[in-house]
């Protein structure tokens, strides 16, 4: 049976989709993290921010309705990172979609994902996370400069909602709160955006020069992340949470899919997320209805901000108080490393190079690692094992 219409799970019991005011409050509860990034993406790049949440409404739907359980829909991290810190255009960002689809959907079709994740050691995707948080820490603080008291209150509201949801079970709305407050601040400043209609997406096949940079520079720095973050440990949680098992291969499956139908007509690269999981579910997800009603909010925004001058009249210290909080999300589950040094060095190389060098340098090193330990362990008389991949939340 194809692995994309076969059952997904191991039991045929899971709730159908519900639309209660708890499904409500856990529907926003990745879009602290969803929000960040589309935004600053379209702020840097000549990417449509409309066109952006409409494919993430679309799929974010389509979700709720296949997997029957709140499985999020978020940017792709490490591609969002770069994007960022480099102003990229549309072009480079479409070919890496594309080619981070093909390389997800054979994975899934093919069952790579079990294989795949013995490969690369956790250290290495820490090293990856503590990158990012660096590029996103020097990007927020770039939208704030000039800007400073707009990042100053966004910031503040931000952090009361985030210890707030902490203690509480209040929903972490600080997102939304801050993004429609700094467009009202906008209109109070520079006057109404004139509304306009979203167009119709369209066809963008980007050239063949760019796939080149966009393998190097975005795909080989984003695959680990996805595989052991969004694919694996989404897989692990869905078993904690909700006691059924998404298979990984069938994760990945849905990632390749997603990537294929919509980076072509204007969507931004994307893919599942344990951490986007587990703030639905701390918030009150606990059916695919949640998912839907997320996909319908984003929807309403896709066509708010149909007007490139809505996005225009935010004050950029807004953006950058919004991936401010993502930086530290990531740093903290950077912290979680068995070598601090791998981890480290690889943080350093990412801000003072590339992701893609930090990468290469941290594989070798966590190997290196690996073999320095089987040697030593031989001399002692002892055996080795297998270096253990630890599962964690993007």
């Amino acid at each position: 049976m194809d692995l994309l219409t076969e059952h997904p799970y191991n039991k045929e019991d899971l709730p159908k989709p519900a639309f209660t005011l708890r499904e409500a409050a856990g529907s926003v509860g990745d879009f602290g993290t969803i929000l960040p990034i589309v935004f600053g993406v379209a702020l840097v790049s000549d990417m449509h921010i409309s066109h952006i949440l409409f494919f993430f409404a679309v799929w974010f739907i389509i979700s709720g309705y296949y997997y029957r359980l709140p499985v999020p829909i978020e940017p792709m991290k490490a591609i969002g990172a770069v994007v960022i810190a480099g102003s990229l255009t549309q072009d480079i960002i479409a070919a890496s979609g594309i080619i981070v689809g093909i390389f997800f959907l054979l994975a899934g079709l093919m069952r790579w994902m079990e294989t795949l994740k013995r490969y690369i050691p956790q250290n290495v995707i820490r090293g990856v996370q503590a990158g990012l948080a660096l590029l996103l820490l020097r990007s927020a603080f770039g939208f704030a400069t000039g800007d400073i008291i707009p990042f100053a209150v966004a910031t503040l509201v931000i952090g009361l909602f985030w210890v707030g949801a902490k203690y509480t079970r209040l929903p972490d709305i600080s997102a939304l709160i801050v993004v429609f407050g700094g467009v009202g601040a906008g209109i109070l400043i520079s006057g109404m955006p004139e509304f306009a209609l979203p167009a119709l997406p369209t066809l963008f096949l980007p050239s063949p020069g760019v796939f080149v940079p966009a393998f190097t520079d975005l795909v080989l720095p984003q695959v680990p992340l996805t595989i052991t973050n969004a694919i694996l440990a989404t897989s692990l949680l869905t078993i904690d949470l909700f006691r059924h098992e998404i298979k990984p291969d069938r994760l990945s499956a849905t990632i390749g899919v997603m990537n294929l139908v919509s980076v072509p007509f204007g969507g931004f690269p994307m893919c599942h997320g344990a951490g986007g999981m587990a703030g639905q579910y701390r918030f009150g997800a606990r059916t695919g209805g949640a998912n839907i009603i997320a996909g319908i909010i984003l929807l309403a925004f896709a066509i708010f901000f149909a007007s490139a001058g809505v996005l225009s009249i935010i004050p950029t210290g807004i953006f950058g108080a919004l991936l401010l909080f993502v930086a530290i999300e990531l740093g903290i589950h950077a912290t979680k490393t068995d070598s601090p040094v791998v981890t480290g060095v690889m943080a350093v190389l990412s801000l003072a190079g590339t992701i893609t060098i930090a990468f290469i340098v941290g594989m070798v090193l966590a190997w290196g690692r690996i073999g320095y330990r089987k040697r030593k362990g031989r001399k002692a008389g002892a055996g080795e094992t297998n270096t253990p991949q630890e599962q964690s939340e993007e």
